[in-house]
């Protein structure tokens, strides 16, 4: 069973791992199977769920909607993270010319606004600002999220792939604490490791949650030098503690570091799933996590 925490100080309980929905469109599911399929891995003590606007063409959030509207006492046993800021130029929005990112008070009042209507629920846990925007107005934002709160839509905010200084940048203008950081972190790309992101969250005692940790396959399949040192390092070390497959591995390291991702599961198949909740009993060493260091970077510690 998968384990409650707390991501923050004064911050919402989410389950030690996360199911993403960022790929729902895909995985051809009927409303009831969706429903199922959620059912299922509440019942693991999966309960927190990764949503974003955009996702799959702004249609992901309606389809998890409609399976919620199935039975809505589902709502009250999970835990509903989404995002906001990304603008998409696609055939939704024609008038669009190019991708860009808004953090107007304006555009995350309405973002807001769709999801809770697409999700087709009352309010939202945690917010995240999506991407990090240069044009941002950290006075406007705060804003933004205190009629937010006031209102009740929104119980917590967070931000996704903010570097440190504008994380600071945003807090400095709230009241209550920014409740995590989403950014990606896996065996081919853990710069937050060494950027001060991860420093951070640590020394606030805020988890952040970990996208990617798979790095979309590229593990797996990957022919570039990195990938195969990776690859067999992750094999080896597999046989090592008894896993049944890599993936499993790649949680653990994920989990290994001390500010303590949360892992972000991203299939839509139960399989899966359960072999991720079964990484949360393999422990790696010292020398198995920098045995993974070594092989990404292509050389030994300095």
């Amino acid at each position: 069973m998968v384990a409650k925490v707390q991501i923050a100080q004064k911050g919402p309980e989410f389950s030690e791992l996360v199911q993403g929905y960022w790929r729902l469109t895909e995985w051809g599911m009927s409303p009831q199977e969706r429903l199922s399929f959620l059912k299922q891995h509440i019942e693991l003590g999966i309960t927190t769920v990764d949503h974003a606007d955009i996702y799959g063409n702004y249609e992901c959030e309606h389809l998890f909607g409609e399976a919620l509207a199935l039975d809505k006492s589902v709502r009250d046993e999970i835990q509903i993270v989404t995002k906001c800021d990304i603008k998409l130029a696609t055939d939704k929005f024609p008038e669009r010319k190019v991708n860009h990112y808004d953090t107007s008070k304006a555009h995350i009042l309405e973002s807001v606004n769709n999801s809770l209507q697409r999700l087709n629920v009352e309010n939202i846990d945690v917010l995240l600002i999506h991407r990090l925007d240069v044009l941002m107005d950290a006075d406007e934002v705060a804003e933004a999220f205190a009629e937010l709160k006031q209102s009740g839509k929104v119980n917590h905010f967070g931000v996704s792939n903010f570097t440190p200084r504008h994380f600071e940048l945003l807090q400095s203008r709230l009241d209550a604490p920014l409740v995590t950081n989403q950014v990606e972190i896996n065996p081919l790309n853990f710069e937050v490791a060494h950027d001060g992101t991860l420093d951070q969250l640590q020394m606030l005692r805020t988890r952040p949650m970990a996208w990617s940790c798979l790095a979309g396959g590229g593990i797996f399949s990957g022919e570039s030098e990195q990938g195969v040192r990776v690859r067999q390092e992750l094999e080896a070390i597999r046989e090592e503690v008894g896993a049944a497959s890599i993936d499993q591995v790649i949680y653990a390291w994920v989990r290994r570091m001390p500010s303590k991702p949360l892992p972000i599961i991203g299939s839509g198949k139960i399989e899966r799933v359960k072999s991720a909740v079964e990484a949360l009993n393999i422990e790696l060493t010292r020398e198995q996590w920098f045995r993974v260091w070594i092989a990404s970077k292509g050389h030994g510690v300095p």
